[in-house]
Parts: structure tokens; C-alpha cells; sequence
């Protein structure tokens, strides 16, 4: 190649931001090029929204496919840059004045004399450009590897942060408590007290532990974007600078550091505390529910649920399964006052959603259109974990996942709606509606066609 066009594409080639030979280069919507690895890192501290480097034309999209045919011109420029100057000393056997190859089994620059020799001969060989692009591409999967785990990292710690924000929650169980507490016998006001003090040190155990797992997330992504720095400046060295033994033994303990080491958010969970004599309580104002009225669309519940909490577009792969395992339906009974109280076996189901809904929020073809005016209690399947929810507003529990049965009490004269850990006879949640004044329906959402109501 001429050394004048060379030098044309060479500047052409050339990321505007680290002013070296585009790494795995990506084309934004202006059409301007960048590599991929300073685009984001760039992006990633900007407090703007981002924009063009260059021409500073703002940027919808932040997930780009690497430019194949841009990668191919450099990689191609590169190596005919070191065939342009073959007398360079890197390149050079300083023995035998021989041009090096690179020996793929001892990964060892040689020349070909040296690799006719004894100890090389059965190994095989290739040109040092051919090796070191063979590399490089190594290097960018593990940065692409390195970067989604430093996302995943940033997403656990705003995941932290949300968790600490959310934490008050526990002085509002604190209050559903005392009302729980209210309604039984004065004889168990020292279970009440005790029950009280064990929130509260939970509470402060469990912002101790989150505290703790955010600092450890906070240095963990300094170690990470350190490590993806690193890799920038390996991706950008010189052929014969990719082959240094100090270069593998950096991406080893990259890889070691990486995957082995992520700190996991943490997981608060109250403990589901007994309240004796609740469930008796509860049970004289038992009544049967059917469930008659099937809702179509049902499977908008649980998903813009997790859509609005978790950020997660993908459906549950309990979602996706064959939609006769769906079961959402209305009772038949209409409440406009008085105590009620029913329960319904959730037992051997991933999503579920129990509780109660305006009646005239229903559409004449059985529909849910909103979550407004929905009071519903939701159990909803994160990967191997499961998170209980709620509706108006839409609000994480952090309390032990009930087994078997949830018990689900309407009370018109404290205006609210509770619901029960069955087997533990302790309270999840308790909504205090102020103006519970208009006709309601129990609702049910289960991802089996099978349920069960239990009464007595």
C-alpha cells in the first residue's frame, strides 16, 4: 500500500476521542465513528444526555453494533502499516536479523530460523499481525464481557440506594401492626411490644447490611472501569506489545476478579411475626368467595408491574408458558360494607395476585384496564427470587413470602384492606384506603387454572 493512502486511511481511521486506531468501532446516528470502548466509558460520565463527540447532534440510541466493514479497514491498515516498515527492531530477530513470527504454543515471538529449531519445530506458527488481531479480538469480548458487568454492578447499587429510600416502609408495617394489634384482646400487649422492638432492630440491622454491601459495589466499579481502562490501552498497543507475559497475566486476574467476585445486592427480608389470636379474629367475619367471572388480558397484571419495578421488558418464563395455566377472575359477590374476610391458596404458584377492585373499573368485556382503584397483593418471580408487592400505589414488601394460604380482610369501617400470612398468622400489608366508600369485588390472578379457596 502506498505510504501517502496509508497515511490517508490512518487519519480516517482514527477515533476522535482516544486519537488512536478505532477498538472495535461503532457508528452513531450522525454517522460519526467512535470505538465502542471510549464511546462508553465517555457517555457513561457525561451528566448530559448524550450527544456526538464531534458534532454534538444528541443520541437516541446508546446500544450500537460494532461496524464490521470499519473494523475490517483498520485491522487491514494496521497490518499493512507493519509490512510498510518491515526493518523495525520490534519486528527483528536480534540474532539472525530475521523477520519474527509468533509461535502459537509457547506464544513466543521467533524467527524462522529459531523456529526450525529442536525445540520449536513441531509447533505451529503464523505472522505476528495475523496472532495479534487474533488477540486483540480476544481482549474486546472480554471488555464487552467487562463492561456489561460493570452495568450490572451500577444497576445493583441504584438497586441498594432504592432499597435504603424504601426502607422507611418498616414504620409503616410498624403502624398496620399496632392496627392489627387493636383489634385483639388487651392480654397481648406485651407480644405487641416485643413484636415492635424486633422491627426496629431488624431495620437497623438490615440498612447496616445494605450500607455496607453499597460500599463494596462503590469499590468494586473502580476496580472494573480501572480493569476496562487497562484493556483500552492493551487493545491499542503495538503488535509486539500484545505478546508480553504481563498482558496475560492482567486479563487472568481480570477474569478471576470478575467473575468471581461481584458483590449481589442484598435481600431484606422482615421475619413474618405471629400475631396470636389474629386469625381467630379474622375468622368470625369469614365468608365464601366464587370466582366466576373470568377476566381476559389478565396477564397485564403482573407484567407492567414488573415493568414499572424491576425495568424489565421481558415476561416471566412463567408468563410465556401456554395461556390455559392463566387464571384471573372477579367474585361474584359485590362489598359495599361491613367486615369480610376470605382465603385463597396460593401454594405451587410463581406469580400470583390476590385482593380487591373497584367494581366499576371493570369493562363490559371483563377487563382491567389500570391499576388505579386495584388493592392487590402481588407475588412476583425475579429470576430464582420472588418479590411481594402492592398496588396504589405500586410499592415493594420486603416481609417473608407467604406459603399455602393469604387471607385477605376488608374492613368498610376502618376503611381498609389487610392480608394475612395464614401459616404464620402474621400481617404482610395493610392498605389504608381514606375513602373506601364505593362497591368492590375480591379479584384473584394465578399462574394455574387449579386454585382453591379455603373456608371453614
Amino acid at each position: 500500500m502506498d505510504s501517502d493512502i496509508l497515511q490517508v486511511f490512518q487519519r480516517e481511521l482514527t477515533c476522535s476521542i482516544c486519537m488512536n486506531y478505532l477498538i472495535d468501532p461503532v457508528t452513531i446516528c450522525c454517522g460519526h465513528s467512535f470505538c465502542w470502548p471510549c464511546l462508553c466509558l465517555l457517555w457513561e460520565e457525561a451528566q448530559t444526555p448524550a450527544d456526538c463527540p464531534m458534532c454534538r447532534e444528541p443520541s437516541q440510541q446508546i446500544d450500537f453494533k460494532s461496524n464490521i466493514c470499519l473494523k475490517n479497514l483498520v485491522s487491514i491498515v494496521r497490518k499493512a502499516s507493519v509490512r510498510h516498515f518491515p526493518s523495525s527492531k520490534d519486528h527483528m530477530c536480534v540474532t539472525h536479523k530475521e523477520r519474527k513470527i509468533f509461535c502459537e504454543e509457547n506464544k513466543t515471538l521467533l524467527c524462522l530460523l529459531c523456529s526450525n529449531s529442536q525445540e520449536h519445530r513441531a509447533h505451529r506458527h503464523c505472522p505476528i499481525e495475523e496472532a495479534a488481531e487474533q488477540y486483540r479480538e480476544k481482549f474486546l469480548k472480554l471488555m464487552r464481557s467487562l463492561w456489561k458487568k460493570i452495568q450490572e454492578n451500577q444497576r445493583n447499587l441504584k438497586e441498594e440506594s432504592r432499597k435504603i429510600n424504601q426502607w422507611w416502609y418498616v414504620h409503616l408495617h410498624r403502624e398496620n401492626t399496632k392496627a392489627a394489634y387493636r383489634m385483639l384482646h388487651p392480654s397481648v400487649h406485651e407480644e405487641e411490644k416485643e413484636h415492635l422492638e424486633t422491627l426496629l432492630k431488624e431495620r437497623k440491622l438490615t440498612i447496616q447490611q445494605i450500607k455496607k454491601s453499597k460500599a463494596k459495589m462503590l469499590q468494586k466499579g473502580k476496580q472494573l472501569k480501572k480493569d476496562y481502562q487497562e484493556l483500552m490501552k492493551m487493545c491499542h498497543k503495538p503488535y509486539v506489545e500484545l505478546f508480553e507475559v504481563s498482558n496475560w497475566d492482567m486479563t487472568e486476574n481480570i477474569l478471576f476478579s470478575v467473575f468471581l467476585h461481584m458483590p449481589q445486592p442484598v435481600r431484606p427480608q422482615l421475619s413474618a411475626q405471629p400475631i396470636t389470636g389474629l386469625r381467630d379474629e379474622l375468622n368470625h367475619f369469614q365468608v365464601n368467595i366464587s370466582f366466576r367471572n373470568e377476566i381476559s388480558s389478565h396477564n397485564v397484571v403482573l407484567c407492567d408491574v414488573r415493568r414499572l419495578m424491576f425495568g424489565e421488558d421481558d415476561e416471566d418464563e412463567a408468563l410465556n408458558s401456554d395461556r390455559s395455566n392463566y387464571f384471573a377472575a372477579l367474585g361474584d359477590q359485590i362489598f359495599t360494607s361491613g367486615k369480610h374476610y376470605w382465603e385463597l391458596d396460593v401454594c405451587g404458584s410463581w406469580n400470583w395476585a390476590v385482593g380487591v377492585c373497584r367494581d366499576s373499573v371493570v369493562r363490559k368485556n371483563h377487563t382491567l384496564p389500570e391499576f388505579e382503584d386495584m388493592f392487590l397483593l402481588l407475588c412476583v418471580k425475579e429470576g430464582t427470587h420472588f418479590s411481594l408487592l402492592t398496588t396504589s400505589p405500586i410499592f415493594s414488601l420486603y416481609i417473608e413470602r407467604p406459603m399455602g394460604h393469604v387471607g385477605v380482610f376488608l374492613d368498610f369501617q376502618s376503611k381498609s384492606v389487610s392480608f394475612l400470612n395464614v401459616a404464620r398468622s402474621s400481617l404482610i400489608w395493610r392498605y389504608p384506603i381514606e375513602s373506601l366508600s364505593f362497591p368492590v369485588r375480591p379479584f384473584i390472578f394465578h399462574t394455574s387454572s387449579v386454585y382453591l379457596l379455603y373456608s371453614q
